[in-house]
């Protein structure tokens, strides 16, 4: 297998979403940031790639027309309203495009009994996307709800539990789900694409998760991690999860009336504790809570702020944008003005480099390496690549370029996990050479290969130094 090959996610992800940068913020990014994108054109481009489907058509009844032949879209665009103005933003790069990306939920698509659309929603959400293209922004919205309007079409009750009955649920319901966005823009003349067909044509991307083949991240709320993914990959300013409640609460407010809003978060280390995000999603959707609160953390690390609101108020987006395009109200850590109220997670202010965030956060890793306590304190400490020396023991079977866990096991028993990396080698070869000198692997493999079991270059660390000192300590 090649040790090009599971980089390829990666290289043709980038080449596609690339085509989202924003010319205005490219200006502002720094060297190391910008090399892994292109710049042959300086006009905005759409495109992602993501995911493989079909748009789909489909002869879903959506209701067009209100009193008087008048359009659903029309009736909106009459009294779409931009709200109060008292908080917009002074600062002068505040009206500069920037790039959204809005992540709808099941439970705003569906209704959790009947599964009939929430048209009333959706059209706002619509209009609202629509009057953000117009002032210069690029969206992309990352949809949830073919299981949901799937059971709708079946008329099916329940959510199945099979997997392989989601997935036919997922399949009838995914086309459906197209066709309806498909009503909804054109009325408004705005063409929209699947993933695969987003290209430099003034496109509106809608993204979703592939349901229909997907196999363990059906069961995790992957469109909520798929946001943040694609917000990290697009270098998006802003990552909207749209959902059900305004704001992230201490518990949740439908069952504790002593719930309290959180209306910041810069750090998600002083969730633990104070937060309990352990309640499921809806009873058609596969997240909840938790699911927004790993996107959050993988947005921050990529330099987005994500915001948390509720999906019946979606105008209140436009003046999210305005308030928190300013600098100082972005990281400004008390409660926001009512009209922009919602749960903010600052961005870290030193976005992590393109492909060390992919690594961390885009590819799935495929075994553990184990290290003993000299190789533990090179990589960790020292940031010094990892040799085969330096190897205890490994775990699952991968080849070489793909991902791994860097694990060192205490003497207690204890394991801590100490960041990511591309291996150079497969397990096969790992098992045959760890613990010996770098000059040995030639005379053990038969070929002359890297030094490296990992290239520090393609590591990513994750532990921080306050556990790599206690570690120390303990021993």
């Amino acid at each position: 297998m090649s040790k090009e090959k599971d980089m390829s996610n990666y290289d043709a992800t980038t080449h596609s979403l690339d085509q989202l940068s924003i010319e205005s913020r490219n200006k502002n990014l720094g060297a190391d940031n910008s090399e892994n994108f292109s710049s042959e054109s300086k006009k905005p481009q759409k495109g992602v790639s993501m995911l493989e489907g079909k748009r789909s058509k489909s002869s879903m009844h959506v209701p067009s027309t209100g009193s008087g032949g008048t359009t659903h879209a029309q009736q909106y665009n009459a009294n779409f309203s931009r709200g109060s103005t008292k908080n917009k933003s002074s600062s002068p790069t505040a009206n500069k495009g920037k790039t959204i990306v809005i992540k709808l939920g099941t439970s705003s698509i569906c209704d959790p009994v009947t599964h009939v659309p929430l048209f009333s929603i959706l059209y706002a959400v619509v209009e609202t996307i629509i009057k953000l293209k117009e002032q210069g922004h690029q969206v992309v919205l990352v949809s949830s709800g073919a299981v949901g309007i799937g059971l709708r079409r079946l008329n099916i009750p329940v959510k199945p539990k099979r997997l392989d009955h989601i997935q036919a649920v997922a399949a009838v319901g995914q086309g459906r789900l197209m066709a309806l966005y498909d009503t909804m823009f054109s009325q408004i003349d705005q063409p929209i694409a699947q993933v695969l067909l987003t290209r430099k044509m003034g496109v509106i991307p809608i993204v979703n998760e592939n349901d229909t083949v997907s196999l363990g991240e059906i069961r995790f709320g992957d469109n909520d991690t798929l946001s943040a993914i694609t917000a990290g990959m697009i270098r998006a300013d802003f990552l909207f999860l749209l959902t059900d409640v305004d704001f992230l609460y201490t518990n949740n407010p439908r069952n504790d009336p002593n719930a309290k809003p959180v209306y910041v978060v810069d750090d998600m280390g002083k969730l633990v504790g104070s937060v309990d995000a352990s309640s499921a999603g809806s009873a058609v959707g596969t997240g909840g809570m938790a699911t927004k609160l790993i996107a959050a953390e993988l947005a921050m690390a990529a330099g987005v702020c994500t915001i948390i609101t509720n999906s019946t108020k979606p105008r209140r987006i436009l003046d999210i944008i305005d308030y928190f395009s300013d600098p100082a109200h972005l990281h400004d850590k008390n409660a926001p003005p009512e009209d922009v109220m919602c749960t903010r997670f600052i961005p870290c202010i030193s976005r992590m480099r393109d492909k060390k965030w992919w690594i961390m956060h885009g590819m799935r890793c495929t075994g553990t390496l184990y290290v003993d306590f000299g190789a533990f304190i090179a990589v960790a400490k020292n940031k010094k690549s990892l040799f085969a020396a330096g190897i205890s023991s490994i775990s699952d079977d991968f080849e070489s370029a793909q991902a791994v866990k860097l694990v060192y096991k205490h003497t207690d028993g204890s394991e801590y996990e100490i960041g990511r990396g591309l291996v150079n080698y497969s397990s096969h070869e790992i098992n045959r050479i760890r613990g010996l000198h770098s000059k040995e692997l030639e005379q053990v493999l038969g070929y002359v290969g890297p030094e490296e079991i990992i290239h520090r270059g393609n590591m990513v660390i994750s532990i921080t130094p306050q556990v790599i000192d206690s570690v120390s300590l303990s021993l």
